[in-house]
């Protein structure tokens, strides 16, 4: 990416409650702005139903391009049921989709974390979730979601057939594997690789070249390999066993929504979707919550901003090299929570229930 383009900060708020937890993160960029005299050029635009709504188009080409020439682009939600009959390639979630394809973002980092103050808030007993930390490492733009031939179509006796392709290439699992042992080495050092070897042809593909990369350049990594479907029950079994997890991006959409109910609410875990790195050492990536647009809640402000906040402070890590900065915003996250501040999805006894944008100002106060 071009230097001078650096700091250039796209908000796509989109649909549903994703216009109420950006606007928190907004208020945080120009908190580090003016405390900090930090220099985000920030500008925002439609993505989803809203863009469809106006314009006919899920995302158009002056957004795309404007995303483009971003160093970040923060995204909020898209969807929801009002664009149900939208024809298929308009959806609000193509735009989603463009987005990861077009920007060549490959590597999804979905981080499944229990926070200390919220243990009783999971489903799970205490003792099994108490201090988790996983990553999950999804590969985002292959396999059976973008794989040809695809469709649906017309069979005899009145019958269709629809068709997706689950296909992967050798450069594809090496460069999502690589992130996934570099994140290793910078945590408990250990990567739990999974697919279904065991009846897909691309799943044993995928366990060979991990297993050859591991061997040529990450020897020092443990590496183990595990059955997609043996890693969900083990999720739940026992997830402290895991560090973190590469896989595909079937397997890694439902492993990552499953490792994220560990944790008590979806409102509070943010994700990162990250290209490689140019010769300059730049790279292209997109920062999102991982919920949904929840519109049974839009404009209600009781949405929890603390996901996409977090999204932000994974921004600040892996695209503008503030290591401090990010460290700072995750405390002030914790300090809120240690005060018994809650919105109400993750409300509990004894503990003070606050709006959207109140969450999103005693976060301010403590960076103060």
């Amino acid at each position: 990416m071009i230097k001078v383009k650096k700091r250039k900060i796209l908000l796509l708020p989109g649909d549903g409650i994703g216009p109420e937890v950006i606007g928190e993160v907004k208020k945080i960029i120009k908190w580090f702005n003016d405390k900090k005299s930090l220099d985000f050029e920030m500008d925002e635009d439609l993505a989803g139903g809203c863009s469809y709504d106006k314009h006919g188009s899920p995302i158009t080409d002056e957004v795309f391009y404007k995303a483009l020439e971003s160093e970040v682009v923060m995204l909020g939600a898209v969807g929801g049921p009002k664009w149900d009959d939208v024809e298929f390639s308009k959806k609000p979630e193509r735009a989603l989709l463009k987005l990861r394809k077009e920007l060549k973002l490959f590597a999804n980092l979905r981080p499944a974390i229990c926070f200390e103050q919220l243990v009783s808030a999971s489903t799970l007993k205490p003792e099994v979730v108490s201090g988790l930390d996983i990553m999950i490492v999804r590969e985002l733009t292959g396999g059976i979601y973008f794989g040809e031939p695809r469709g649906i179509k017309p069979i005899e006796n009145g019958e269709r057939k629809g068709i997706n392709t689950h296909t992967y290439t050798t450069s594809e699992i090496a460069r999502v594997a690589r992130i996934a042992f570099d994140l290793a080495r910078k945590r408990s050092n250990k990567v739990t690789s999974c697919e279904k070897s065991n009846v897909m042809e691309a799943g044993q593909l995928w366990k060979e070249e991990v297993q050859e990369l591991h061997d040529k350049e990450f020897k020092d990594v443990e590496l183990s390999h595990m059955l997609a479907d043996n890693c969900a029950m083990q999720l739940l079994r026992n997830p402290k066993q895991f560090d973190v997890i590469v896989t595909d991006n079937l397997f890694g959409d439902m492993l990552s929504d499953q490792a994220s109910m560990l944790t008590g609410s979806l409102g509070l875990l943010p994700s990162a979707s990250l290209g490689a790195k140019n010769k300059d050492g730049e790279m292209r990536a997109m920062y999102e919550p991982i919920h949904g647009s929840a519109p049974d809640i839009a404009g209600k402000s009781i949405a929890n901003p603390i996901a996409s906040i977090l999204s932000f402070a994974m921004a600040l890590r892996y695209s503008l090299d503030l290591d401090n900065e990010a460290d700072a915003l995750e405390k002030a996250v914790q300090h809120v929570l240690n005060d018994g501040l809650r919105t109400k999805d993750i409300l509990s006894d004894g503990m003070k229930e606050v709006s959207t944008s109140a969450m999103g100002d005693a976060i301010i106060s403590k960076l103060q």
